[in-house]
């Protein structure tokens, strides 16, 4: 999920806050998220062509335009706030990490460029908070809570949650040290804000998580098999 940029004043969001305008990160933390991203999008491409089979590739595109149209549906949370699906600890479920990142960069690059959610100088730590984290992380928890997802479909959907919401909190935690060390705002306002809002809003992004995954176990469970992809 994700919130909306609204107070210049304290560089903060109200309403998509991951998705980070122009102005509101320096120039040097913008290219170094550049260069991360790039780094990130460099390996993934080499990790898929090595580890996955030709058939995930169609659901690698299903996955991206799934993504692409649910993060267009906002949804009011709290206090005048709204959020959405970002969808990277789901793509990295079903497609493992390195697939999903080239998914999410897809998804969230198209948003800046087709809708202006998120500036071109900011494109970079976007994609790095939205797309890289979201799916190392997502995957990382779901990995670490492997025996609770196949032990019955509770543990599936529990961990499927726990992955999203801690993808997203990560997601708030990198974005909030981007505003601060860009000057934007203050890290005791930054912080409490995005991570206690972000707080929230994962919960949603965890439950469209769990239903989406438990979808996929009851009508095709060997799309789950298909994409098993070791980190390394």
């Amino acid at each position: 999920m994700a919130l909306a940029y609204q107070s210049a004043a304290v560089g903060l969001v109200e309403g998509p806050a991951l998705h980070i305008p122009d102005g509101f990160v320096s120039v040097p933390v913008a290219l170094v998220g550049y260069v991360l991203t790039a780094g990130a999008i460099a390996l993934a491409v080499r990790m898929t062509n090595r580890q996955l089979d030709e058939r995930a590739v169609p659901l690698m595109g299903v996955t991206a335009a799934f993504i692409f149209a649910a993060q267009m549906m906002n949804f009011p949370v709290a206090g005048g706030t709204s959020g959405h699906l970002l969808g990277g600890a789901l793509a990295a479920i079903l497609l493992g990490p390195w697939a999903a990142i080239i998914v999410m960069t897809a998804v969230v690059g198209l948003q800046a460029l087709l809708f202006q959610d998120g500036g071109l100088l900011a494109m970079g730590v976007n994609i790095l908070n939205m797309g890289v984290i979201t799916a190392l992380v997502g995957y990382a928890v779901h990995e670490a809570l492997g025996p609770v997802a196949r032990s019955s479909t509770t543990g599936a959907a529990l961990a499927g949650f726990a992955a999203a919401w801690l993808s997203v909190e990560a997601a708030a935690i990198a974005t909030s040290a981007q505003l601060w060390l860009s000057g934007t705002s203050a890290p005791g306002v930054v912080f409490p804000a995005m991570v206690g809002v972000h707080a929230l809003i994962g919960i949603g992004e965890g439950l469209i998580t769990a239903a989406a995954l438990a979808f996929v176990r009851s009508t095709r469970p060997d799309l789950l098999r298909l994409a098993r992809p070791a980190m390394n």
